[in-house]
């Protein structure tokens, strides 16, 4: 294990882990156990021969006799996930790109040497990791074909991976044993976690998927909860979602991890449409249950940049005969810090170009403005590290979802009470409560609305609201 050059060195790191815990700040780090780089001294042995000590650590498989691939398992990036090795005279497997080769995690051996990972870096300190793409290390050892979706009826095969339903080449009878091994390695060092990347087969009921991966080891590990990242924007989507998953497990257990936003989706201005969707997202992500997953940037407002064709870096455009609209760089543009050079990201040419609105979005210019995307992130997360009830309160919804409003109270026994309301609509809509409280925080944290005698507060369009207050019933026109 080591750090990449082009990142710094492992001295570098344990810099970064030192100053990060002197300042009470937690690191995890990414951990991707389903395949390596073509590069990796691993793969580079195991390519050199059929009788070396890394022979089985990949998925190697012969042609079929008429050369052709072992099955019809296809890449993500579209195309057979099978390349051919002219070395080997072999197929291996490589669910992503070519250039990221499938380990074979039905070898102990395997799975020994991705324990000993972990090991590496919870000896140098980090607190936890996100596991990324985990539905994959385990697979139909029977390399069965993947059916056909049922939305396909071309006569040729198919080419594109979302013409398959994955039965076969994902998600298999070996997987949650497999995480439990590893997450008992998190478990053997004190107050370390491990949260699961995964997306929601359409093979499996969500609660079997959901469910499964928090009985691997509640006690370190979760899964993220990736609903919202393909949710529509109004209060029917984002109340089921939150609704059903609430109902699903179990509070006392599992402890949720909302995710609205990450490197593999298009940013929430950009997604749903401007600044005020994005913060009342922020206050419904901030005053949910569970363990909250910010995106960097989300905080302060940031959208996707523009990346003109030869600054692509993301592989799986070309993947897909250069067509950009998957690409997801847009959403990878460096951390926007000042208007500066670089938006103050680095003094040197970085990675994705800086996207132009760094200009007027940046931490410098929202550091002392009041009603900024920076002070409603700061609100709400000061809020949420002061109340308990925030973190762990008991979640109950009471909104009726035929209209703009997603609501729901937060307590914990009779006393302690808070209420959230937003409004997903464009026109405005009156909350009435059954007794007055006072609201902690708003999407625009210098324009509260007011909450009147009665108990009844009128939401802008796309407002939302945290109330205090001592009941916990809503009406709402």
């Amino acid at each position: 294990c080591d750090i990449d050059p082009i990142f710094g060195s492992l001295d570098d790191f344990k810099e970064l882990v030192e100053k990060a815990h002197a300042r009470d700040i937690k690191v995890m780090v990414d951990f991707v156990p389903n395949h390596t780089s073509n590069q990796h001294p691993w793969f580079v042995e195991s390519q050199s021969s059929k009788d070396n000590d890394k022979n089985d650590f990949y998925v190697w498989r012969d042609a079929k006799p008429d050369g052709s691939e072992p099955n019809n398992w296809l890449s993500i990036f579209g195309g057979s996930a099978w390349q051919w090795h002219e070395g080997r005279q072999q197929y291996y497997l490589h669910t992503f790109l070519k250039e990221q080769p499938d380990l074979n995690w039905d070898n102990p051996e395997v799975r020994r040497e991705m324990q000993n990972v972990l090991r590496f870096w919870l000896d140098l300190g980090v607190d936890g990791f996100r596991a990324d793409a985990v539905r994959w290390i385990s697979k139909d050892p029977e390399l069965r074909d993947d059916p056909v979706a049922e939305h396909y009826h071309d006569k040729k095969p198919p080419t594109q991976f979302d013409d398959l339903q994955h039965k076969y080449s994902r998600f298999w009878d070996n997987l949650f044993p497999y995480l439990r091994e590893l997450t008992d390695i998190v478990a053997s060092y004190p107050n370390r976690i491990m949260v699961f990347e995964d997306y929601p087969d359409e093979n499996y009921s969500t609660s079997e998927q959901y469910l499964g991966f928090y009985g691997v080891n509640p006690k370190v590990s979760m899964p993220f909860n990736f609903e919202g990242l393909h949710a529509k924007f109004n209060a029917e989507s984002m109340s089921t979602i939150v609704n059903e998953f609430q109902g699903m497990i179990n509070p006392d257990v599992h402890t949720p991890v909302y995710c609205f936003s990450n490197h593999d989706q298009s940013r929430i201005v950009t997604r749903f449409g401007g600044e005020k969707q994005a913060r009342l997202i922020a206050l419904m992500q901030l005053t949910l249950p569970g363990l909250p997953v910010i995106y960097y940037g989300d905080e302060i407002g940031m959208s996707n940049g523009p990346v003109r064709f030869e600054e692509i870096q993301d592989k799986s455009v070309f993947s897909h005969g250069n067509d950009e609209s998957v690409g997801r760089d847009p959403e990878r543009t460096p951390m926007q810090w000042t208007a500066g050079q670089n938006a103050g990201f680095s003094t040197a040419k970085p990675w994705l170009p800086v996207n132009p609105a760094c200009q007027n979005v940046n931490v410098e210019s929202e550091q002392n403005e009041p009603d900024s995307f920076l002070a409603l992130y700061r609100r709400l997360l000061t809020l949420r590290s002061r109340y308990e009830i925030l973190r762990t309160g008991e979640y109950e919804p009471l909104s009726d979802t035929d209209n703009d409003i997603f609501a729901y109270a937060r307590w914990i026994g009779r006393e302690q009470h808070v209420f959230v309301a937003l409004n997903f609509g464009d026109t405005k809509h009156r909350v009435t409560l059954p007794h007055t409280g006072s609201v902690l925080c708003a999407t625009h944290p210098t324009d509260y609305p007011e909450v009147t005698d009665d108990g009844s507060v009128e939401l802008r369009p796309y407002e939302g609201v945290l109330i205090g207050c001592s009941e916990h019933r809503l009406s709402i026109e």
